[in-house]
């Protein structure tokens, strides 16, 4: 009797078991399969919207360069006088830089950008990864050292960690963190605590490892209003930075921080004061 009635509660939790297996294996999985497509989400354009852009905006040029792999990247120069410093621009992870063409001039910066299109988006051909972003950043590094007087790098969300990695690999006389994160793991494992964000994570942008031996000044914008990178982070990182440092905090969320009035002024002072 007992015997049966255990061959039927088997059988009566089998499909049970087959589901919770599923789930425990299967959403891991399709995590792991999937997060170049949740981390990076590019932006290509077409040519004739690139050809557009170049049309509005003849003060800002196109600038090529051919990485290692062969692969074609590009990337927008907005001059600004002789001997202004040079900014080079990693945007977020869903960013088209080019709408920076359209704010720039506007706001009167007192320096040069370079507006870095990552693998996949804008006119820049290929496939992001952390890898190819970090290379990419050290090469546009090379091309813009040599003429730019003084070099900065400004990094917004993802931007932050390719900017954080290219201060720790190369000299800059300044970073401008916007909205940045102490590690794409600890992000990862806040806004999806149910998988082992650690283990699975390829692209970890570990900005937290890599400050406590970078001695460049930074200043750290963070929005009091991010619920995507809440600036709990931005503060993780801003304590760990080995150079002098300055904190911001806007009351702003974080695809919005660029509308608050003391964004631009912040960064023209750290610029200005260098």
């Amino acid at each position: 009797m007992f015997r049966g009635r255990g061959r039927k509660i088997i059988t009566t939790l089998a499909p049970i078991i087959l589901v919770v297996l599923v789930v425990a294996l299967g959403v891991p999985l399709a995590a792991y399969l999937l997060q170049d497509h949740l981390i990076f989400l590019p932006r290509p354009l077409a040519g004739v919207e690139q050809r557009a852009i170049a049309a509005r905006h003849p003060e800002a040029g196109d600038v090529f360069l051919e990485a290692a792999d062969g692969t074609r990247l590009h990337a927008w120069h907005v001059t600004a006088a002789a001997q202004a410093p040079l900014v080079l621009y990693f945007g977020g992870n869903a960013e088209e830089v080019s709408w920076l063409l359209d704010e720039l001039p506007r706001r009167q910066t007192g320096a040069a950008w370079l507006l870095v299109d990552y693998r996949g988006y804008g006119a820049s051909a290929g496939t992001p990864s952390e890898r190819a972003l970090s290379e990419d950043a050290l090469l546009w590094y090379d091309y813009a050292a040599k003429s730019a007087p003084r070099l900065y790098a400004a990094g917004r969300s993802l931007g932050s960690g390719v900017a954080v990695r290219l201060a720790a690999e190369r000299r800059l006389d300044g970073l401008m963190l916007i909205t940045p994160f102490d590690s794409m793991v600890a992000v990862g494992a806040r806004h999806y605590p149910f998988l082992p964000v650690r283990a699975l994570l390829r692209h970890r942008f570990d900005s937290l490892e890599l400050a406590p031996r970078i001695a460049a000044p930074l200043l750290c914008i963070a929005a009091t209003h991010d619920d995507i990178i809440p600036a709990a982070h931005a503060r993780r990182l801003y304590d760990a930075w080995q150079g002098p440092k300055r904190w911001v905090a806007l009351a702003a969320g974080h695809n919005t921080i660029d509308e608050h009035p003391d964004y631009w002024p912040s960064m023209r002072a750290f610029l200005d004061a260098r």
